[in-house]
């Protein structure tokens, strides 16, 4: 009797469990760099007093302490006001082995007038064309932010995008010689929403 008992018990989990639905794969996780350019003796952009290389690490740690979105992995290539060569950039970015890169900088020019966000990815790379789509994303996703003027995707062969193993895009996040786009760059409001959009679009990444 009690081998019965156990017998039955055994077939009615069996059952059971043939009707328990499985439980989906969890998405795998995106490993995203953010490069801050510059550091430490190299200023980048500067501006009576204002540094590129402030405004992209206050830039880049804002898009980090935002997310949330536990599937998405960022990683910084700097997190204090050190001088990182560009080789040690892309050593750090190799053996992470993201899935993207974003290293950004702030522009500066000789005619004042220039200004807006500019986007670049490396037609040296084998991974141009989903840099070039991820750009256009990017593009697409900051150009919600009313107060930027965004611009088309060019090419150039800067290291960072050519010596990544990974997409990888420069942003320009404006000229910090152009009165309109320094007094954007640097208000915090303007730069959290700035990295809001970066991290509204890396939480669309597939």
């Amino acid at each position: 009797m009690k081998k019965t008992s156990l017998l039955f018990l055994a077939l009615i989990a069996l059952i059971s469990s043939a009707f328990i639905k499985p439980m989906a794969n969890e998405p795998k996780p995106i490993t995203v760099v953010i490069d801050a350019g510059h550091g430490g003796s190299d200023f980048g952009a500067t501006s009576n007093g204002t540094y590129e290389k402030v405004i992209v690490s206050q830039i880049a740690e804002k898009v980090k302490s935002l997310n949330v979105n536990k599937n998405i992995i960022v990683k910084l290539t700097r997190t204090s006001d050190e001088l990182m060569t560009l080789d040690k950039r892309t050593e750090y970015i190799n053996a992470i082995k993201p899935d993207l890169v974003l290293s950004l900088h702030v522009n500066s020019s000789t005619n004042h007038a220039k200004s807006g966000v500019e986007f670049y990815v490396s037609d040296k790379s084998p991974f141009f064309e989903k840099s070039s789509e991820i750009a256009r994303k990017l593009n697409l996703a900051l150009a919600k932010n009313n107060s930027l003027k965004v611009s088309d995707t060019k090419t150039a062969p800067f290291h960072i995008i050519k010596k990544s193993e990974a997409p990888a895009v420069i942003v320009e996040l404006g000229y910090l010689t152009n009165d309109y786009d320094k007094k954007y760059l640097t208000d915090d409001n303007e730069q959290n929403e700035i990295a809001k959009n970066i991290v509204f679009f890396l939480s669309e990444l597939k």
